[in-house]
């Protein structure tokens, strides 16, 4: 009985371990999320303002 014991108390320690880096996880998922999209919106941003010039991608590297 007491190895029972012993056996659920160690695997109720390890899933609130698990759960703990889930919603850790979860946090820096988010946190990249947003930053990832305000990446997006400044590229987009600097995109709309450079006009007709040829993005960045699409431009002859300075050697050729």
């Amino acid at each position: 009985m007491q190895d029972l014991e012993e056996r659920i108390a160690h695997l109720t320690r390890q899933v609130e371990d698990l759960s703990d880096v889930v919603a850790r996880q979860a946090d820096e998922i988010t946190t990249l999320q947003r930053r990832v999209l305000r990446l997006m919106e400044r590229a987009a941003t600097a995109e709309a303002s450079g006009g007709a010039s040829v993005p960045l991608a699409d431009q002859r590297p300075p050697h050729w």
